[in-house]
């Protein structure tokens, strides 16, 4: 077996906590599989749930794209109000085949925002912000965003593991009805295209569903919605 350079070795371990960002929902597919979480068993009144669903309690099943039902399911979590980067934040957690993520996120007027995410050892900080979806009115077919971000990965010694910028570019594509595992729904189609210059570890180009108070039916990362433990407004099912 070759052995792989130093150097490009060290590179790939600095450059590795960035891929997190687009792909993290699924890097723990490959592992063991013992622990699968399963949706809390409580329904959050509708009229609790915003339109971007955020209310400690609400919680989501996903599956990755063609999987059949009896797989283990990813679970995401709304754990509600907190502190990251000492700003106040609402986090959102992701568990299952071993994957371990939360995502730190300020809604307001404008719409959401990314502040960063950690997984185990690795805590990832954007500034300014990723602006992930718009104010509430302002959607609309053909509607697009754009802004870059300066990423910084520490460890949790506080030491630097990677630095660069990431570009982003939203759009709009469409309005439609879809049906999943987890129901029907009323769907906005998003594009996201992302650029980097650390090395293009990012996906270029990534589609999303996204439906009010219900939340993301298509993750960027190709999971689909399977259930939820909230009724949502509008007579989503």
């Amino acid at each position: 077996m070759r052995i792989m350079k130093a150097s490009r070795l060290s590179r790939r371990r600095r450059w590795a906590p960035l891929a997190l960002l687009a792909a993290a929902p699924l890097l723990g597919a490959c592992a063991p599989r013992a622990a699968t979480p399963a949706a809390v068993g409580v329904t959050v009144p509708v009229g609790q749930v915003s339109f971007y669903p955020q209310q400690v309690g609400l919680t989501w099943t996903y599956l990755p794209e063609g999987e059949a039902a009896s797989e283990p399911p990813y679970v995401l979590r709304a754990l509600g109000p907190t502190l990251f980067a000492g700003q106040s934040v609402t986090a959102t957690q992701l568990s299952g085949r071993g994957a371990d993520q939360t995502w730190y996120r300020v809604t307001g007027a404008g719409g959401q925002r990314l502040l960063g995410f950690r997984k185990p050892g690795v805590t990832v900080s954007l500034n300014p912000a990723w602006q992930e979806f718009p104010a509430e009115a302002a959607w609309r077919v053909g509607l697009a965003w754009e802004g870059q971000s300066s990423v910084t990965v520490l460890s949790d010694d506080g030491k630097v593991q990677a630095q660069g910028t990431l570009r982003y570019r939203y759009q709009v594509q469409d309005r439609r009805r879809v049906s999943t595992a987890g129901g029907t729904f009323d769907v906005w189609v998003v594009t996201r295209q992302i650029s980097d210059d650390v090395g293009g570890l990012f996906p270029a180009t990534q589609q999303l569903w996204f439906s009010p108070y219900v939340g993301e039916v298509r993750t960027p990362e190709g999971l689909l919605l399977t259930s939820r433990n909230f009724a949502a407004k509008g007579g989503q099912r």
